[in-house]
């Protein structure tokens, strides 16, 4: 089941942060990582203001993710971030009772 890595991350430099985007490429895709979002402008629709960079990235599964973020590299390029920005990475699984889901809820109707 694929899982996904969401971070919200406040830049403090922009410049070193350009040093760190410029690896991260490369170490996601050995671990079959791709980038959903990253750090395209956001719009809140609901709750206090997002003013924080929000990148979104799809692995194969929560294990490529761990592996992706505890990789020798990636802690190399993780020191170049934090000296940039601060940040909360979180993992989560993605969601794969959608077709059940749907179903139940098409019986439904709003009263």
């Amino acid at each position: 089941m694929p899982a996904y890595m969401i971070a919200r991350i406040d830049v403090t430099d922009p410049e070193r942060m350009a040093d760190y985007l410029k690896h991260t490429p490369r170490i996601l895709d050995r671990f079959g990582g791709r980038f959903i979002v990253r750090g395209a402008p956001v719009t809140t629709v609901e709750g206090p203001e997002e003013t924080n960079r929000v990148v979104v990235i799809e692995f194969p599964d929560a294990e490529a993710a761990h592996a992706f973020y505890n990789d020798d590299e990636y802690g190399r390029a993780i020191a170049i971030r934090q000296e940039a920005s601060t940040g909360q990475f979180i993992v989560v699984d993605g969601y794969s009772d959608w077709d059940d889901a749907l179903a139940a809820s098409n019986q439904l109707t709003l009263d």
